[in-house]
């Protein structure tokens, strides 16, 4: 399962964006009057910067679980246990199972287009929807957050 995890560990776009969030947003007064007080560098970072950076934090997790979700390829290549693939390569052999079926089921005479093929295309859109639902559920809870955060590491203050 590790291949999932390592190679998209670190994204070097949402490091960039962080990292101008926490230059331009994170005013260094305090920085100083946490060390002032007696604070280090960790304890300033998980005291005062991580509660001031939600929405920043919010939309680099939003783009890392859409990343995850949206991504079979990697299960394809690296996966050979059925058993442990995961969900979007189960979805896409669910799609390409009938596309197959449309295409050899049918109606009366041979025409292929019938039942079989309606069938086939509302299983279809039922494996489009039920692969998006998670992510469209999540969205509204962190979209307050979500605007905020794309446009602070974009602009300069």
């Amino acid at each position: 399962m590790w291949v999932f995890i390592l190679p998209s560990a670190l994204n070097v776009y949402n490091l960039i964006i962080a990292r101008a969030f926490y230059e331009n947003s994170i005013p260094e007064e305090l920085h100083e009057a946490a060390t002032l007080d007696g604070s280090d560098e960790f304890r300033f970072f998980f005291t005062v910067a991580i509660p001031l950076s939600k929405a920043i934090l919010s939309v680099i997790m939003l783009y890392y679980l859409v990343q995850h979700w949206n991504d079979f390829f990697t299960g394809l290549v690296f996966i050979r246990d059925y058993d442990k693939q995961p969900l979007q390569i189960v979805l896409r052999d669910i799609l390409l199972s009938n596309t197959a079926f449309a295409g050899g089921a049918g109606g009366a005479g041979g025409t292929g287009g019938g039942y079989g093929q309606q069938f086939a295309d509302q299983i279809k859109y039922g494996v489009i929807v039920v692969s998006t639902l998670p992510v469209i559920i999540l969205y509204p809870f962190l979209q307050k957050y979500f605007e905020k955060g794309v446009m602070i590491g974009s602009v300069k203050g």
